[in-house]
């Protein structure tokens, strides 16, 4: 079972990020109101964004959150299950324009050097439109890139 921890140097990367800038970078739709309440504070969007869980797992991750004290009532944790298994469940793709470096890393496969190269070309660059602008940035593998491109979203 994976765990919700995160490697030393991927958290480093993601400790300036705000709960503000978390809850930005989520994709709209039903459930993200109640999953930027109840989980944001505590773990930030980058330890549920590179999990990848089925439905069933994201119901037993909810479920010892709220075991651990998080505050959310049977409905809004269906909610929650329903929007991360959507957005964030196994067979979900990655959005190469909101992805934090630590999905990069996990999800996709890039080192921290390509995570951060990325991130900073679409901050600099007005974002990705689709699979080929990230071969324009320095520094990442175009191989690895065309080999995850059917999991990546824009």
């Amino acid at each position: 079972m994976r765990g919700l921890w995160i490697l030393p140097a991927v958290a480093s990367l993601c400790s300036a990020v705000t709960a503000g800038d978390d809850a930005k970078a989520l994709p709209d739709g039903p459930g993200k109101e109640i999953v930027v309440k109840a989980c944001i504070d505590c773990h930030g969007a980058a330890n549920f964004r590179k999990l990848r869980l089925t439905g069933d797992e994201w119901w037993e991750k909810v479920a010892d959150m709220v075991d651990r004290g998080a505050k959310a009532n049977e409905p809004e944790q269906t909610a929650i299950v329903a929007y991360l298994a959507k957005n964030f469940g196994r067979d979900s793709k990655v959005n190469m324009n909101t992805a934090p470096n630590s999905e990069l890393i996990v999800v996709l496969g890039f080192t921290i050097a390509e995570s951060q190269a990325a991130v900073a070309y679409r901050e600099g660059n007005a974002g990705f439109k689709e699979w080929r602008d990230l071969l324009k940035v320095p520094g990442l593998d175009a191989q690895k890139v065309e080999a995850k491109k059917e999991m990546m979203v824009f």
